[in-house]
């Protein structure tokens, strides 16, 4: 018989987006060239999961952005990256997308002398690779200036690849590999879009595949999304991200379920359907009291549920409001209108403003503390 539309969703921890760069504008040069003088962290606002590196920062996290000023009529970017691709976008426009553009520093000439904002965005997810960014620089007779301000606002997101952006650009659900990479787009998601419109700063911690307690189809029963959780890295073992005090969400939205549920259990693996909903509703329960616990009782904790697994994710909302968490949430996804016609029935770029105008609507009805 056929499948369900969740069924159809096959979920991938191999998300990349390949575009070409605009042509005439941009150049590529060695890696060495103009690196930036002092702290990367000093010059650029970010509001992702970094590790400081020295002269460079590190990080796997779909989404992770970099802002910075520039005085000139050009910007270079500094990057070590053989796996994600980028949008380099100037003054609100994007200029240029570097594919997986390794060890170099790349060029955006041409520019209206003046002060510009320049902003560097990871378009996919690349979770078996670290990427590394070493900052902006200016063409001779320009300057690096002070980096933007942080906003006042933040939003944490937390899911998978409905999350990540998976194939949002895609004209077809039938994508292959290297399809699938050219059309993710992280910046174009519904969390992405959904911070924009409420002039947030945020992070999109999702990963392609992964569930709370069973990821798509069974796969990897030696992970869940929670083994990941916690890091900066997310290729490496044990890697643990630490907050360096400026990350202190007023929301966060948790949207995890989908790898849970969307395919049938198979034979040998640990559960009967019944257990499964058992070990997903304590499983994300626990989650949510961790979130609580690391963020205090002023976030705002916003838990998703669509298709199958909503319910439970109801249940699991209102056993925490019973115990006293007042500042927690549910919030059903009403995918009416939604096309799904992301790679392998994912959202669409369509589904994804869709989704944000409806999760932006229920977010300004309620009583945040940005």
């Amino acid at each position: 018989m056929p499948l369900s539309r969740t069924q159809r969703i096959l979920a991938s921890a191999v998300s990349m987006l390949v575009l070409g760069a605009f042509p005439g504008v941009t150049a590529a040069a060695p890696s060495g060239e103009r690196q930036p003088a002092d702290s990367v962290l000093a010059r650029v606002h970010t509001a992702g999961r970094v590790k400081d590196a020295g002269n460079m920062l590190e990080y796997s996290w779909p989404g992770v952005y970099f802002e910075g000023r520039v005085r000139g009529t050009g910007v270079g970017v500094v990057l070590n990256d053989s796996a994600a691709d980028y949008d380099v976008q100037v003054d609100g426009a994007t200029v240029a997308t570097l594919v997986t553009p390794g060890a170099t520093t790349h060029w955006i000439r041409g520019l209206k002398s003046g002060v510009h904002t320049v902003r560097l965005v990871k378009r996919n997810d690349s979770p078996w690779s670290t990427s590394s960014f070493g900052g902006f620089v200016a063409v001779p007779g320009g300057a690096v200036l002070s980096r933007p301000a942080a906003r006042s606002r933040q939003i944490e997101f937390i899911g998978d690849s409905l999350t990540v952006g998976y194939g949002n650009l895609s004209s077809s659900r039938d994508c292959n590999e290297d399809q699938l990479r050219r059309s993710t787009d992280a910046d174009v998601s519904y969390g992405a879009l959904t911070a924009r419109r409420l002039g947030a700063d945020y992070q999109i911690n999702a990963y392609s595949g992964l569930g709370m307690v069973r990821n798509y189809n069974g796969g990897s029963p030696e992970v869940t999304y929670r083994t990941f959780y916690d890091r900066a890295l997310l290729n490496v073992p044990g890697d643990v991200w630490r907050n360096p005090g400026t990350w202190r969400p007023g929301l966060v939205v948790v949207h995890l379920g989908t790898n849970d549920f969307s395919t049938p259990v198979n034979a040998g693996e640990p559960w009967t359907p019944d257990s499964l909903v058992a070990a997903y509703r304590n499983a994300y329960s626990a989650f949510l009291q961790k979130l609580r616990t690391r963020y205090g009782p002023g976030t705002t904790i916003v838990a998703v549920g669509a298709g199958q697994f909503a319910g439970h994710v109801q249940q699991v909302v209102r056993e925490g409001i019973d115990a006293g968490d007042s500042r927690l949430r549910y919030w059903f996804l009403d995918d009416t209108g939604l096309d799904f016609l992301g790679c392998h029935w994912h959202y669409s770029a369509h589904d994804d403003r869709l989704v944000a105008d409806r999760l932006t609507a229920f977010v300004n009805g309620l009583p945040i503390r940005w």
